[in-house]
């Protein structure tokens, strides 16, 4: 048996400490322990050889934040810095290198046959994401109100909970979720968490628990992975790096504060704050001891009045100005604030909020705090990363399929890159893609009207150059992220009816190091495609439907956000907005009354969610659609036509799609052959490179080569 001989032209922003982790070597299965072993340099270029090994899957990183994706070989071979293997030694680097500094799409590499690594491809999924807290309530004696934004009926009884779904619920509903055709779920953050709104998950305190008001005796997070994946459904945790809550670090970080159970509004005094069920003062209401911070980095003074007077009515000296508490109006800042300038320089940033410009420049963006109660981490020192990559290590264990990154663009793309490798060192194969929220088509320093720079937008994450006018100089980063470019689009053609300009996005999947990757979506929690982005979609249901044809059959992976299926909290804020709004009127309203046992019937009747279980089978059933990149892109506003071509012909779709009225629809330079559209049944006959077909109004054709020919019954828009 010959030996496996891998040869590498790192790039030049490279450190010279390359390399090689490696993984499922065959035969033998062995691997390597994170970074790997060094790699040799010879003749220019940097090797290793696998000793009577055939096939390995690796990842070539400098020990300094840069890494290539994650590769197999199964033969000998040299690996250039644009991303392409050569089965000989190319005759020099310039042959391999990419254009530089262009902002026109390059002219496409070689198409070559994918090597498959035999790990999970994650681009075969659907997604569903939901807020477990919002979902379903499968256990009443675990719900729990926060602080601010308490709903009353009229009786003035508080009701509707914040902390109202749980496992309990979302394992009594994982059917629902299988039935509609989702293979993975996104949950938000499950770790502990501590501020007045912490319902959502990312104000986290302890990395290392679960909050106990997501589990019950019999449905802990350990069961709803077990459960999910019983039904063949991957779970994808929701990770927060970038901050913590306003109070630190259970066990590893002290932010000073006041016990809350002292504070009393101005005009007040104490005993008569009544919120619900704080009634007396603002402490939680659910422990004996009416207080919210268990910290054992706690000052002396704080660990001995968090253990007694519930009512919060000793005297108490604060130590920083001496005044006596309680004291109606004294400073809300000594209980729910932060003064940047005292935080522990070993676990936080110390440069202030973010405001007015930051938004759009680097440092302060990733330096500053996001709000009053998201502590910037400093993410770059040893306790942070040591800490966060540790516990979530733990839940990769556990079995954890996925990971979603929180505010990318708030850490240095480098730093976050160490996370995620180590990662997906731990466990091989994980995929983790993040989030940086962008409403414009993110091309930074490329131009395209942005007014930020590249570094701080998507594609940049998704590479591993440091050119950012090119992004071709560096190679894949194996990080994606949640697409914003395309969903940015949505405000001025889906929502309007129209596919106009959803072409000019796509075009530029070049900058991304593989865009078939990338997680698309029409909404989420805290965006909506409307108006200023702060809406549930309120457009008519045929756009929705015209939408998902698009999310599903366009490269990437789909996303669905929680009750899109029936409309649910259409035109809705995605979240408050008033200062007086509670989450009964926002699009994270309490879900879990359309799918009781009462309900849920009705629910899987809406046309809605008959057509995403009905996209999501033909899309299980067609790897093209899955996994391969788009080719012969044409787009006229009510129309938009593509190839997507998986392993030169192995799998080969031609789709028309429709929006509004019907279409005769005609694609070129195809593959000759027999085509049957998993739509309609139709079969046609491609000779001469051409294809034509026509697609009823908000419908779609995809012509499969040598194709199943329909998949699903006809439903309102795909028929």
């Amino acid at each position: 048996m010959a030996d496996l001989i891998v040869r590498f032209k790192k790039p030049t922003t490279w450190a010279n400490s390359v390399h090689i982790h490696y993984w499922n070597t065959h035969p033998h299965g062995q691997g390597s322990i994170w970074p790997g072993v060094p790699m040799e340099q010879v003749d220019g270029w940097l090797i290793h050889r696998f000793a009577g090994v055939e096939a390995a899957s690796f990842v070539f990183n400098d020990l300094q934040g840069r890494q290539s994706g994650d590769l197999h070989r199964d033969r000998s071979g040299w690996y250039t810095e644009d991303g392409h293997w050569h089965d000989q030694q190319p005759r020099s680097a310039a042959t391999a290198s990419a254009p530089a500094r262009s902002s026109t799409r390059p002219e496409a590499a070689p198409r070559i046959k994918t090597e498959a690594s035999g790990r999970p491809d994650f681009r075969e999924e659907t997604i569903y994401f939901l807020l477990t807290t919002r979902f379903y309530d499968g256990d009443p004696s675990n719900n729990f109100f926060c602080r601010d934004r308490i709903r009353f009926d009229a009786a003035g009884k508080a009701t509707d909970p914040h902390w109202r779904g749980d496992f309990k619920g979302l394992i009594r509903r994982l059917d629902y979720i299988r039935d509609l055709g989702f293979t993975a779920i996104w949950i938000t953050p499950p770790i502990e968490n501590r501020s007045g709104l912490d319902y959502h998950g990312y104000h986290g305190y302890d990395w290392t628990r679960i909050d106990p008001r997501l589990e019950s005796p019999d449905a802990t997070y350990q069961d709803l992975i077990n459960e999910a994946h019983a039904r063949g459904i991957k779970i994808i945790q929701d990770v927060v790096i970038n901050h913590s809550c306003q109070y630190g670090i259970r066990g590893k970080v002290w932010i000073d504060h006041l016990p809350i159970k002292y504070y009393v509004p101005q005009g007040s005094e104490q005993g008569r704050v009544d919120h619900g069920p704080y009634q007396g003062n603002l402490g939680n209401y659910a422990w004996p001891n009416r207080d919210d911070i268990d910290n054992p980095l706690a000052p002396d003074w704080y660990r001995e009045r968090h253990a007694r007077d519930p009512e919060g009515v000793e005297p108490l000296t604060d130590p920083k100005t001496g005044e006596i508490l309680p004291k109606p109006g004294y400073e809300p800042g000594r209980f729910f604030g932060i003064d940047a300038n005292t935080l522990d320089p070993a676990w936080y940033h110390q440069d202030g909020f973010i405001c007015g410009g930051d938004w759009e420049s680097i440092y302060p963006l990733q330096h500053k705090h996001l709000a009053g109660d998201c502590i910037d981490l400093a993410t770059e020192r040893e306790k942070v990363k040591d800490y966060i990559i540790g516990s979530i290590n733990r839940y990769l264990d556990m079995g954890v399929d996925a990971l979603r990154i929180d505010t990318v663009k708030h850490i240095e793309r480098d730093n976050l890159l160490e996370y995620v490798n180590a990662w997906k060192a731990h466990k091989p194969g994980l995929f983790v893609f993040g989030e940086n929220l962008v409403k414009g088509y993110g091309w930074g320093d490329l131009g395209g009207g942005d007014n930020g720079p590249s570094q701080i937008r998507p594609w940049w994450y998704t590479r591993l150059g440091h050119d950012p006018r090119d992004p071709t100089s560096g190679g894949d980063s194996g990080f994606p992220q949640l697409d914003f470019g395309l969903f940015s689009t949505f405000r001025d053609n889906l929502s309007r009816g129209s596919f106009e300009g959803i072409g000019r996005v796509l075009e530029m999947d070049w900058i991304y190091g593989n865009a078939t990757e990338l997680v698309t979506f029409l909404q989420n929690h805290d965006v909506g495609p409307d108006n200023d982005f702060r809406f549930r979609f309120k457009g008519e249901q045929w756009m929705a439907a015209a939408a998902y044809n698009l999310l599903w059959t366009v490269r990437g992976i789909p996303c669905l956000y929680f009750g899109e299926e029936i409309e649910f909290m259409k035109g809705a804020p995605q979240d408050v907005i008033g200062n007086d709004d509670t989450l009964d009127t926002t699009g994270r309203a309490y879900f879990g009354d359309h799918i009781d046992d009462a309900h849920i019937a009705t629910t899987q009747d809406h046309p809605l969610y008959r057509h995403l279980r009905r996209l999501n089978r033909i899309r299980r059933a067609i790897p093209a659609l899955q996994k391969a990149p788009m080719s012969q892109l044409a787009e006229w506003g009510s129309g938009l036509s593509f190839v997507r071509d998986w392993n030169q012909g192995e799998s080969y779709a031609v789709v028309g799609l429709t929006i509004g009225g019907g279409q005769d629809i005609s694609v070129s330079g195809v593959r000759d052959g027999i085509y049957r559209d998993a739509v309609t049944g139709d079969e046609i006959t491609a000779q001469g490179g051409n294809l034509s077909f026509h697609v009823k109004g908000n419908s779609a054709g995809i012509y499969v080569l040598e194709g199943p020919g329909k998949i699903g019954e006809d439903g309102v828009y795909l028929r």
